[in-house]
C-alpha cells in the first residue's frame, strides 16, 4: 500500500532469502512453525493502524459499559464454562479488519470479528525482527502501537500475564501444547518471561487452589493462569478437565475465560445497530433474520437480499455460528432452506452477517494479494487498554486464516510495517 517500499522489496526478494526466514524463525522458536509464513510483511501508512486501534478499542468499551449486552451475552456461554472471579475487564483483545473499496474509491477498514482473547504477542514481535533482519528493512519502520517500544511492549506483557505475581506460580495453559501450531508463542512467552507451559488437562486440584507439576515433578501452587485453551477444542473434543472450571478457585485469571464469550461475534449485531460503527458491517442473529426484523434490518442498512423464498440463496452474506476459531464453521452464500434447517433452539447460536469483498493491495509476483489486519491489544490490571502491534494474515481465497489458503505461495502470517 505505499508503493515505493512494496516495489523495493519485491525487486530485492529472493527464494534463498525465503528460505533464511524460515530458518532463522525455527531457530528462535525451537522448531519450524507450523503454518505457513509469508514472504513478505505489509507497509501501510500509521495513519490507517492508529484508525483501527482507535475504533477497536472504542468498540470495545463500548460493550463492557453495556449492561445490556453483557446479560444477553453471558446467557451463550455454555453450561459448565460460566467461570467464576470474572474480571472487570478482559486482559486481551484482538480486532480484525478488512480493507474495502467504497462505491468512491476509497480504501477504508471494515469490522470483521472482535474477540476478547490472547493471540500471538511473543510471536509476532519475533517475526517483526525476523522480517527486519532477514530483508534489511530500514530501521525508521515501526511495528509498535500505543507508544509502545520493544522494552514497554515487553514490560506491558508481562504485567498483563503475570500480574503481581513469581513467574513460579503463573502457567500458560492449553490442551495438549505441544502439538498446537501456535507452539512457537508458548515457547517464546515461556522463555522470555519464565512461566511455565502446561496441558490444562494436567492441572491438580486440591482444596479450592490449583497445581502443576514442573519438569522435576515437583507439585507447584498456581496464583494465576495465562488461558489458552479455548472453549471450543474443550467441548468439540469431549475433554474432561480433573477440575469444574465454574468452582471459585483461588486463581486469577490473565485472560478470563468469560471475556471469550462476552466480546465475540456475538458482538457484531449489537455493534451494527447501535449505529455508532460505519466500520462494523450489518448482522444480525438467525433467529432474528427468520423470525423477527433481523431481515428488515439488513435490507434497511443496504444488503441486498433475495425474496423470503425457501430456494432463496443469500450470495451477500455469510453465515457464522457464534464460538468458533480460525475460520471453522463460516458458511459463505447460505440458503434459506438451510438456515431453516438449524435448529429453532441453536438459531441464536449463529449470526448472518453482511459479506465484504477484501481489496486485493499488496502486489505480489503471483497477482495482487488481500489482507487482513488484526490489531492486539493488552489490558493489564490497573491499566489501560493499550494497542500494541498488528498481525497480518495475506490470502487469495475466500477465507484469509493460513489454514484456507494452502498450495500458493505470498500468501499466509505476516506483519504489518508503518510509516
Amino acid at each position: 500500500m505505499i508503493p515505493q517500499l512494496r516495489t523495493e522489496f519485491n525487486a530485492n526478494f529472493t527464494s534463498h532469502a525465503y528460505a533464511r526466514l524460515q530458518a532463522l524463525l525455527a531457530q528462535r522458536c525451537s522448531g519450524p512453525v507450523q503454518f505457513r509464513v509469508a514472504e513478505t510483511p505489509i507497509f501501510v501508512p500509521r495513519q490507517l493502524l492508529d484508525a483501527m486501534a482507535d475504533r477497536g478499542a472504542v468498540m470495545a468499551h463500548q460493550l463492557i459499559a453495556n449492561c445490556e449486552y453483557l446479560s444477553d451475552a453471558r446467557r451463550a456461554i455454555p453450561s459448565g464454562f460460566d467461570v467464576a472471579g470474572q474480571t472487570a475487564h478482559p486482559h486481551f483483545l484482538t480486532a480484525d479488519f478488512a480493507l474495502i473499496r467504497t462505491s468512491s474509491g476509497e480504501l477504508v477498514p471494515r469490522l470483521v470479528e472482535i474477540q476478547a482473547f490472547p493471540s500471538v504477542f511473543a510471536y509476532q514481535l519475533e517475526l517483526c525482527s525476523a522480517y527486519r533482519e532477514t530483508f534489511s528493512l530500514p530501521s525508521s519502520l515501526g511495528v509498535f502501537l500505543g507508544g509502545l517500544d520493544e522494552n514497554s511492549y515487553w514490560e506491558l506483557l508481562r504485567q498483563t500475564i503475570l500480574g503481581r505475581h513469581q513467574p513460579e506460580n503463573v502457567v500458560l495453559t492449553e490442551v495438549d501444547p505441544l502439538h498446537q501450531k501456535t507452539f512457537p508463542d508458548f515457547e517464546l512467552t515461556r522463555r522470555r518471561l519464565g512461566i511455565a507451559v502446561v496441558d490444562i488437562s494436567s492441572l491438580e486440584p486440591e482444596g479450592n487452589k490449583l497445581h502443576y507439576r514442573d519438569a522435576t515433578g515437583r507439585r507447584i501452587p498456581i496464583h494465576r493462569i495465562y488461558n489458552r485453551a479455548i472453549a471450543d477444542e474443550l467441548i468439540t473434543r469431549n475433554i474432561k478437565l480433573p477440575f469444574d472450571l465454574s468452582q471459585p478457585w483461588d486463581v486469577e485469571w490473565a485472560g478470563h475465560p468469560n471475556w471469550y464469550f462476552l466480546i465475540s461475534k456475538h458482538s457484531i449485531p449489537f455493534l451494527s445497530e447501535s449505529g455508532g460503527f460505519p466500520e462494523v458491517p450489518p448482522a444480525c442473529f438467525v433467529h432474528e433474520f427468520l423470525s423477527g426484523q433481523g431481515q428488515e434490518f439488513l435490507s434497511s442498512r443496504g444488503v441486498d437480499l433475495p425474496p423470503s423464498e425457501s430456494s432463496a440463496e443469500y450470495a451477500n452474506l455469510l453465515l457464522k455460528p457464534l464460538f468458533s476459531f480460525a475460520g471453522k464453521g463460516i458458511e459463505f452464500s447460505p440458503t434459506r432452506a438451510r438456515l431453516e434447517a438449524i435448529a429453532p433452539e441453536d438459531r441464536k447460536n449463529y449470526i448472518l452477517q453482511q459479506r465484504m469483498h477484501f481489496e486485493p493491495t499488496i502486489e505480489t509476483p503471483f497477482g495482487l494479494t488481500q489482507a487482513e489486519i488484526r490489531i492486539l491489544y493488552l489490558w493489564p490490571d490497573g491499566g489501560e487498554l493499550t494497542p500494541a502491534i498488528s498481525l497480518v494474515r495475506l490470502g487469495r481465497g475466500k477465507m484469509m486464516g493460513v489454514d484456507h489458503n494452502k498450495n500458493q505461495e505470498w500468501v499466509g502470517g505476516s506483519a504489518a510495517f508503518y510509516v
